[in-house]
């Protein structure tokens, strides 16, 4: 029986590809904000069907701020998603999480300044809520397949989003400590602020390569040991993308997320602009 799920992956750093695909295709999908980070891997586990994005492109070659995020989440949305599983590689803001956790993200703190973080503009406004950032039940399964996979998994934690490409200062480490972030990443944010515009249910797995540099024992983050680290979690990651596929319920029930720009959108139709309504056909479809 064919699944009603087509799950979205993005990879982070030290999750590049996905090997266990059926019928695996790389398909470039285009969109009217750029171009996305990479060509689509597209192919099934079973009855799910997956579209595969490696967020920095294959071989690393896109910075944190250069990532196009918009183009991203676009081409997701018409390559057929309907929700979002997102892999990123994270520091740890706290001692219990060590290197080599996994932790499934339920709030951020989004401190980037360089990006574009929103479909919507001059001619067509919306606002959607961020109360609650991720899916809840794409969460938990995110949590159960992480497990299923061998990692040690926490549930729950704010994700400080940085921009980079730098890491933190001794000082903006333990600034994000007293704020009550436990996870410090570059690439979660726009991300999931866009994924809520589309409509697509977003959930995320940060993979702790490093303690950042909080830690008196630990003053500095050197790119050789986080990349140490960074592939031994990919090989439990990869192993969790597929348990995570496997262990979706047979039919796909529908989700509060799917619908939140039915309250979201704001500018009256005869002032919406043609050319930005264009350029939200996949977006913003079904509502417009």
């Amino acid at each position: 029986m064919k699944s009603n799920w087509t799950i979205g992956i993005i990879g982070g750093s030290g999750l590049y590809q996905i090997d266990t695909l059926e019928d695996a295709q790389w398909i470039r999908v285009d969109t009217p904000w750029g171009d996305a980070s990479d060509e689509i891997l597209c192919g099934r586990i079973g009855s799910v069907q997956l579209r595969f994005l490696p967020r920095h492109g294959r071989g690393h070659r896109i910075p944190p701020s250069e990532v196009n995020t918009r183009a991203n989440i676009d081409a997701l949305k018409r390559a057929g998603c309907t929700d979002l599983l997102a892999i990123s590689s994270v520091g740890s803001l706290r001692e219990d999480l060590p290197p080599g956790q996994f932790v499934v993200v339920d709030q951020f703190i989004d401190r980037t300044r360089n990006r574009p973080s929103s479909f919507f503009g001059t001619g067509m406004v919306a606002h959607v809520s961020m109360a609650q950032p991720v899916c809840e039940r794409l969460s938990n399964y995110a949590g159960k397949a992480v497990r299923k996979a061998g990692g040690s998994m926490t549930r729950g934690g704010t994700y400080l989003a940085m921009e980079g490409p730098q890491f933190s200062s001794r000082a903006e480490s333990d600034l994000y400590r007293q704020w009550g972030a436990h996870v410090i990443g570059m690439t979660a944010m726009p991300e999931a602020k866009l994924a809520r515009e589309a409509e697509l249910p977003y959930a995320l797995i940060g993979m702790v390569t490093d303690y950042d540099c909080w830690r008196d024992d630990a003053a500095f983050v050197e790119v050789s040991e986080v990349i140490a680290q960074m592939n031994a979690n990919g090989t439990v990651a990869r192993a969790a993308v597929e348990a995570f596929v496997r262990g979706l319920p047979e039919k796909r029930s529908p989700s509060p997320l799917d619908t939140v720009l039915d309250h979201a959108l704001i500018t009256a139709p005869d002032a919406r602009d043609p050319a930005m309504l264009a350029k939200l056909d996949a977006v913003a479809r079904r509502v417009l």
